[in-house]
């Protein structure tokens, strides 16, 4: 008799699991243009220290540009890049005129704001992340160049890699009026996958499948909102191409309201119901006239909203008067309470004292002459920084991959910067690194390791010896004490993060909620209420998923959380199949009152377990 296979604990099968899908030969190429030919300009003009320092700034724009389009590109890239620069200012400085003890506060305390910014996104997280390694580089890296120079050598490789990203074209991104279309490249892509989400959920609907089928089209609904809100010369949509974008786009809502609404039903659809979405998803991603549509059959309150927002996606493809995206819209107030609040503190707190106490043991060392005569502290502090970033993995997790990565990417620098000859030599390791660095981005060893070459071959370019054993020690060290400090016990409750983003959730699915129940004819709002509660769910569970794959003191904070959130997304979906069957009815019948009363016990019972303060649920009679 055969024993069971035992399955891998969370944060190691987390470890050993790369991200799938395809490579983007454009950000190859971007990669390959960016760090390496300025290095070669800096070396021909005699600076090569200021090459060094432009490389860097584009090696963190290469790991900043991930896949979408040219507009969102611009604040994914640019935000964290104007913070790095800022953290060299600062670093420089302080590093030159404060005293070890007043810098090592100083950056706990910057560790403080920068992590507590992070809790903002993913962006945040970025602005925050390259802050702190700019401030440890400023302080701790010896260059000749002032702080304002290494801060406009950053932005200067940054801004290359983001004029690249804008000016090159996308290899499949044109379609049409070349004229008109090369400003899309991800955007088409981004509206046709929500069109073909939606057809996979039709397709999926009545079997088992069809709850990740709903949650796959809320990731690409909040995907393509993310790609056509990028910055633009004009608040509205400038052109006609781009307006008819944005009524696709639009078009989309009703489908994905009247689509979910069949999925809740728990009842297959007929087959060519889901013939229309990927006509019109080919449609947007070439271009093109729709066509006809294979109209559904209209038995049911949900079909015949399905049949009329085809007809209404059918028209929107044959005007251009798109408007707004109904995204969300986080006011300053409500991004200073998330940078406030339990998120931000938690986080703060965490990146605060691994920054800080990776600061101090690298002052002790350096002022003890560990280092020798080389002044490179800064490994150790900035290290800590990508450890502790909880969007890379469980914490365990991360400092497998991160000792793993850097012990390989050491190893092949020492034996590469023993053949290669100097400087072309290093400059050809950093184009070619820089290339690498999308491909690597499926893992967080692999990142690790091109990046440690990357940077070692960056130092020895500006005049620094060969120190790969130096960096393996450093590495060694600072996971050590991440993964410490990490599991410390902080003052006041554990969680608080996870439940914050509960509460956020619930009070998300508790104004759309009484917005469809309070009669309202304003679908534009309900369309918009409805994204940010499928969206604040959406991130709850990337978070407590997170959370539930640490190590057993960690994880078991989560412990519940994600029952919770999955009782909150059946409110959601139970919302919008009311808000279908009330625009085709004029009132609720018994399943819907039925489904609303199960999950509003369900909800209260769920309450003293999780610790959480939900909000109530309207009283609902039949």
């Amino acid at each position: 008799m055969s024993r069971p296979a035992r399955a891998l604990p969370p944060w190691l099968a987390h470890a050993l699991r790369a991200q799938r899908g395809p490579v983007s030969r454009s950000a190859v190429v971007r990669g390959a243009l960016g760090g390496g030919p300025l290095l070669l300009a800096a070396v021909l003009a005699g600076r090569p220290t200021v090459g060094v320092v432009a490389a860097i700034g584009a090696m963190f724009a290469g790991i900043n540009d991930r896949p979408g389009s040219r507009r969102a590109s611009v604040g994914r890239i640019g935000g964290p890049a104007l913070a790095g620069a800022a953290g060299l200012v600062v670093g420089t400085y302080t590093g030159d005129h404060l005293a070890a003890v007043l810098l090592t506060l100083l950056l706990t305390g910057l560790g403080l704001v920068a992590g507590a910014v992070s809790a903002l996104g993913p962006v945040g997280s970025a602005v925050g992340t390259q802050l702190l390694v700019g401030a440890a580089v400023g302080a701790g890296m010896p260059l000749p160049e002032p702080g304002w120079l290494r801060a406009l050598a950053f932005l200067a490789g940054a801004g290359w890699l983001l004029a690249l990203r804008l000016a090159l074209p996308t290899p499949g991104s044109f379609a049409g009026d070349f004229r008109l279309d090369f400003r899309f490249d991800g955007e088409r892509h981004a509206v046709a996958a929500v069109y073909d989400a939606v057809a996979a959920l039709l397709d999926a609907a009545g079997s088992p499948t069809a709850t990740a089928r709903r949650a796959a089209l809320t990731a690409a609904l909040d995907q393509a909102q993310d790609a056509l809100a990028g910055p633009r010369l004009r608040r509205y949509a400038s052109s006609a191409a781009e307006r008819r974008l944005h009524a696709q786009h639009a078009a989309t809502l009703p489908l994905a309201g009247a689509a979910t609404a069949l999925a809740w039903a728990e009842q297959a659809v007929p087959a060519r119901a889901s013939e229309g979405p990927r006509r019109l998803a080919a449609a947007v991603r070439d271009n093109a006239s729709t066509g006809p549509l294979p109209a559904p059959a209209r038995s049911a309150p949900a079909l015949r909203a399905l049949d009329d927002a085809l007809l209404n996606a059918a028209e929107a493809f044959d005007r251009a008067d798109g408007g707004d995206l109904h995204g969300r819209r986080r006011s300053r107030a409500a991004r200073v309470r998330t940078v406030l609040g339990a998120r931000g503190r938690e986080y703060g707190t965490r990146v605060a004292l691994c920054f800080g106490a990776s600061a101090a043991i690298a002052q002790a060392l350096h002022h003890t002459r560990w280092y020798g005569q080389h002044e490179h502290w800064y490994w150790l502090p900035a290290t800590a920084v990508f450890l502790v970033k909880p969007d890379l993995g469980p914490l365990a997790s991360r400092v497998l991959s991160r000792a793993a990565g850097t012990v390989l990417g050491a190893l092949l620098f020492a034996g590469l910067a023993a053949l290669l000859p100097r400087p072309e030599g290093l400059v050809a390791l950093v184009a070619a690194c820089g290339a690498l660095i999308p491909v690597a981005t499926r893992h967080f060893a692999a990142q690790t390791a091109v990046v440690t070459v990357l940077v070692l071959a960056l130092v020895m370019a500006g005049g620094e010896p060969q120190a790969s054993v130096g960096r393996i020690a450093e590495t060694l060290l600072a996971c050590g004490l991440v993964l410490v400090v990490g599991h410390l016990p902080l003052p006041g409750p554990r969680g608080d993060a996870i439940r914050a983003r509960l509460t956020e959730a619930g009070a998300a699915a508790q104004t759309y909620l009484d917005h469809v129940l309070g009669g309202s004819d304003d679908r534009a709002a309900r369309w918009a209420l409805r994204r940010e509660a499928y969206r604040t769910l959406a991130e709850a569970r990337t978070a407590i998923a997170l959370a539930s794959a640490e190590l057993p003191p960690l994880a078991r904070h989560a412990d519940g959380a994600d029952e919770t959130a999955a009782t909150l997304e059946r409110l959601v979906d139970t919302t919008t199949a009311c808000a279908v069957h009330l625009d085709d009815t004029g009132r609720l019948d018994s399943p819907h009152i039925r489904r609303l009363t199960e999950l509003r016990d369900e909800l209260a019972r769920r309450r003293p377990r999780v610790d959480l303060r939900l909000p109530r649920l309207p009283a609902v009679t039949g």
